[in-house]
């Protein structure tokens, strides 16, 4: 994971940028999802960012703490109201330690895809185990790759072509790799952001869940519990750390 690509820059201009996911019928959903596995908590955000999902369930009553490798990102989230009852350890979702056993770790708005190797996405799953109680839930959405929209021959695909933003992923299909790019036009100047993932199947997440002792429970489309099928074009699966 880059920290270097979650500068101060992109940390101020994150939530902006971001803005669509702050909306009602988006947000709610993800919190009445993570609230219900959460139970009583605590719960554990990995890249808590600056904050959109950590602050709305910790309003909702459940404890929460996030682990955030961008210092600068997580300067953002302390800035906002509600904060100073989140604590945040600075460092890599891979190995970072929160204090404490959670009944829920989640990762979210496709973080897992941030973590550029196969052996790192591995880590992050051993990493959410260990800090599980017995029965905790390990949380992730993320989308599913679209390779069969990508017509043969081609490495680039736009994501959304608007007014004001342009976005599309270049693809590296034998490392497994994409870059996202992304382009804002305003007031006759233009801004770049560029981020590089590493996608990653269902299948091949559910095997990374069991080399950390963790099992499948649920899969849904979205955080409204729609139906996963092969149609889907992202995923919220929920893996279980045993009973005992």
């Amino acid at each position: 994971m880059e920290s270097d690509v979650w500068n101060e820059q992109v940390a101020q201009d994150y939530d902006a940028s971001s803005a669509h996911m702050y909306a009602s019928e988006v947000l709610g959903p993800t919190v009445n999802f993570l609230a219900q596995r959460a139970g009583r908590g605590p719960a554990l955000e990995f890249a808590i960012g600056t904050g959109r999902v950590a602050l709305a369930l910790r309003a909702r009553g459940v404890p929460v703490a996030g682990i955030e490798l961008s210092e600068p990102m997580a300067a953002e989230l302390r800035k906002k109201p509600g904060s100073g009852d989140i604590p945040v350890s600075i460092g890599d979702m891979t190995s970072t330690t929160a204090p404490g056993e959670f009944s829920l770790v989640y990762l979210i708005y496709n973080a897992i895809t941030c973590l550029l190797t196969q052996d790192q996405q591995v880590e992050c799953f051993r990493n959410a185990a260990k800090h599980l109680q017995p029965g905790g839930r390990f949380v992730i959405e993320v989308f599913v790759p679209q390779l069969q929209r990508l017509p043969p021959g081609e490495t680039a695909r736009p994501f959304h072509v608007g007014e004001r933003h342009l976005g599309f992923d270049t693809f590296d299909l034998v490392n497994q790799r994409l870059v996202s790019h992304h382009y804002w036009i305003a007031d006759g100047a233009a801004r770049t952001f560029h981020s590089p993932h590493r996608f990653v199947w269902p299948s091949e997440l559910d095997l990374m869940a069991k080399l950390a002792g963790l099992d499948l429970r649920e899969r849904w489309a979205d955080w409204n519990q729609t139906p996963f099928t092969a149609d889907s074009t992202s995923h919220v699966s929920v893996w279980q750390k045993p009973h005992g």
